[in-house]
């Protein structure tokens, strides 16, 4: 079974990657089911933006990226107030060791300033988000809800079920067919796009 190691920390935006934990730990619509690994800085609580309490798996000590299949960071507080360098060296690793890492929202600035958005396509909230942490790789922003550059996804806060997608995209989880559907169903709440995603 392949193993999603997801980072947790206080004020973590739990809906931004709700929908990617889901299709990775059920795989019920791709057929094949991750084991999901919650990743804290210690083994102590944390508590999300919604209020949910969540106890770290294993600590980033504990982690080795040749252990793991994919890293998913999510947007919290600490990123924009210049937190979370310690997660930012673990997607590092991960990145060189060439397992995909997933960030979407604030986790993007996060990588932006650890230098791991340069020389990759990316996305984020906007191109002036990223700026002001004074990255130098607005050269390759993409303008989209998600983007995948080689090993690392990315995407904006508004757009948790495309950066579902990409990763799927990226993982090899789901035809183009599929992906399109579950785009479909969760996006734009398209009722014919059921009958695909689950047949």
């Amino acid at each position: 079974m392949k193993t999603a190691y997801v980072a947790v920390y206080e004020t973590l935006a739990d809906w931004e990657i709700g929908y990617l934990a889901v299709e990775l730990r059920t795989g019920r619509f791709t057929g094949d089911a991750w084991r999901v690994v919650t990743v804290g800085e210690s083994l102590e609580p944390v508590v999300t933006m919604g209020g949910l309490r969540i106890v770290p798996d294993v600590t980033i000590a504990d982690v080795e990226p040749d252990a793991g299949d994919l890293l998913v960071l999510a947007g919290s507080a600490q990123w924009d107030h210049g937190g979370g360098e310690e997660f930012a060296k673990l997607a590092g690793r991960f990145l060189d060791d060439g397992v995909p890492v997933a960030a979407i929202c604030g986790a993007t600035a996060g990588l932006a300033r650890a230098g791991l958005l340069d020389g990759r396509k990316h996305t984020s909230a906007a191109k002036e988000y990223l700026q002001a942490t004074g990255y130098q790789g607005a050269d390759g922003y993409v303008d989209a809800r998600a983007v995948i550059g080689g090993d690392l996804i990315t995407a904006g806060p508004d757009s948790p079920v495309q950066f579902a997608r990409a990763v799927l995209e990226r993982l090899g989880l789901a035809d183009e067919r599929k992906r399109e559907a579950y785009e479909g169903v969760f996006h734009r709440a398209d009722p014919a796009a059921y009958a695909t995603l689950v047949g």
